[in-house]
């Protein structure tokens, strides 16, 4: 972000649903009745076991179906200064009966570069509640509130912690291979 857009406080997200280029990939939807996890097994389950593939649509839109938990991609990259974290906020919860931000807190740090360019997008964890919901490639589903730290961490989120996560596009956790 921006000065601009830390003195507002905020950043909109909006949903990829165009889909990597070459896949055409938009996210993964939960399979129901699976195994258990055990959270210790890093790497130790395949995608394909907990997880359906979903890809792009000729229209771009996704029907999300009541109560399904799906895992989406932000469009855009995100930068959290190393003296901010941020919290993803619902938009605006009279669009419809969908939740989009259970994964919600980003550490400061998350997608920095010391270029300023930004690197990694949000992954995004979305219900609909009790009726079908219908997202549009580029809709705003939620927004980054920025907090100033009362001070600078002293490990900052990302690789040289041994996050999985900080240069991220659409992404499973730790203990998923493709």
């Amino acid at each position: 972000p921006n000065a601009e857009t830390l003195g507002k406080g905020s950043l909109p997200l909006t949903v990829d649903l165009a889909g990597d280029a070459e896949t055409g990939l938009v996210g993964y939807r939960a399979k129901t009745h699976t195994g258990l996890i055990d959270v210790d097994n890093v790497g130790g389950y395949a995608t394909d076991e907990f997880w359906e593939r979903v890809y792009a649509s000729k229209r771009r839109n996704l029907i999300l179906d009541p109560d399904d938990f799906y895992i989406l991609a932000s469009k855009e990259t995100v930068s959290v200064p190393p003296d901010h974290a941020a919290e993803m906020v619902a938009y605006d919860t009279l669009v419809g009966e969908f939740r989009v931000h259970y994964a919600g807190f980003f550490d400061p740090g998350f997608g920095f570069a010391p270029d300023g360019k930004a690197r990694a997008r949000a992954v995004l964890e979305v219900r609909s509640h009790d009726v079908p919901f219908i997202l549009e490639d580029g809709q705003i589903v939620g927004r980054l509130v920025f907090e100033r730290m009362l001070a600078v961490p002293e490990k900052l989120y990302g690789t040289g912690i041994g996050s999985n996560y900080q240069r991220q596009g659409l992404a499973l956790g730790k203990h998923f291979r493709p």
